[in-house]
C-alpha cells in the first residue's frame, strides 16, 4: 500500500487489494447470499481486510463498498459500530484488556495500568517500537479465569500484573509465551487439580 495525507496521527494508505488467497475467501462469503443481497458479506469481509492489514483502512472500506454494490457510507457505518474493527493501525501485537466486571474485580485494572507503565502508553496507544497497542474491551468469554487478556488471536488467562508483564517481554522477545492459563490449573479446572468426584472409578456411570 501506498501513503497519502496524513489523517491525525497516522497516514491513509491510497491503495489496497486482497491477496490471492483473502480474495477467494471474500468471494466464498459473499456466494453465500442471493443476488442483490451480497450486502449481507460486509462483516466477513471487513474482517478479512483487518486480519490481512492489522487495521481496516478508508480505502478499504471503499475496495468492499464497491465488491458488494454497496455505498461507501453503509460500509462506514458498520466498521464505526462494531468495536472489533481497527480504524487505525495497531502495534504488531494487540493487547486487549478485559474490563468487564469479572475481571475486574480480580484485578483488571492492575493490568491496564502495568501495561500502561511498562509500554509508555495510554490507552489505544502503541509503543514506540510498534510492537504493542493496549485497549481495554468488554467481556472477551473466559470469566472463570479472571482476569485475562486477548493478545491477537490467543487469550491469557489467570493473571496478575507480573505475570502479564512477563508475557508482554516474551512476545518482545519474538518468543511464544505459554497461552491460556498462567496458573497451575488446565483449562477451566479447579487450581491445584480436582476438588470433587476424586474416588470415582474410572468408566462409572456409563
Amino acid at each position: 500500500m501506498s501513503a497519502a495525507a496524513t489523517n491525525d496521527d497516522f497516514v491513509q494508505p491510497t491503495s489496497f487489494a486482497f491477496s490471492e488467497a483473502n480474495l477467494a475467501e471474500a468471494k466464498k462469503h459473499i456466494a453465500k447470499y442471493p443476488k442483490g443481497r451480497q450486502a449481507s458479506a460486509v462483516m466477513p469481509l471487513l474482517w478479512l481486510a483487518q486480519y490481512q492489514e492489522g487495521w481496516v483502512s478508508r480505502v478499504a472500506m471503499d475496495v468492499i463498498a464497491e465488491m458488494l454494490e454497496m455505498a461507501p457510507i453503509r460500509v462506514y457505518e458498520v466498521a464505526t459500530f462494531y468495536t472489533m474493527y481497527n480504524l487505525k493501525p495497531v502495534g504488531k501485537h494487540l493487547v486487549q484488556i478485559c474490563r468487564t466486571t469479572p475481571c475486574w474485580l480480580r484485578g483488571s485494572d492492575g493490568l491496564t495500568e502495568m501495561c500502561k507503565k511498562k509500554l509508555g502508553v495510554d490507552l489505544h496507544g502503541t509503543s514506540a517500537d510498534g510492537k504493542f497497542t493496549i485497549m481495554e474491551v468488554e467481556c472477551l468469554g473466559a470469566c472463570v479465569n479472571a482476569p485475562m487478556v486477548q493478545i491477537n488471536d490467543d487469550f491469557y488467562e489467570d493473571l496478575t500484573p507480573e505475570t502479564l508483564a512477563k508475557v508482554l517481554d516474551e512476545l518482545a522477545a519474538g518468543r511464544q509465551p505459554k497461552i491460556g492459563p498462567q496458573v497451575d490449573r488446565l483449562n477451566s479446572a479447579p487450581e491445584g487439580g480436582m476438588t470433587t468426584l476424586k474416588d470415582v472409578a474410572k468408566g462409572a456411570g456409563q
